[in-house]
């Protein structure tokens, strides 16, 4: 079974890489993006390690994970 965040980009299958959050169905998670970014690397950087991946897959990682930290807040705040 294959779920689709609101941002296309996301993918979560539970099959693959344990059900993380994933680039376009690929097995590169969110977490490893921003991993890297977390690292210092560069978005070319990241774009000619993995040429698979696209620069709006690291915006939908960073959008992912910015939407999650205040959906996060908000249920700490109720």
């Amino acid at each position: 079974m294959s779920v689709m965040t609101p941002n296309s980009r996301i993918t979560i299958e539970a099959g693959k890489r344990s059900g993380k959050p994933c680039i376009r169905g690929l097995r590169i998670a969110v977490a490893d993006v921003l991993g890297w970014l977390a690292a210092g690397m560069s978005i070319s950087e990241i774009l000619e390690d993995f040429p698979e991946l696209e620069a709006a897959d690291v915006t939908a990682s960073l959008q992912f994970a910015a939407h999650r930290e205040h959906s996060m807040q908000m249920l700490i705040a109720a």
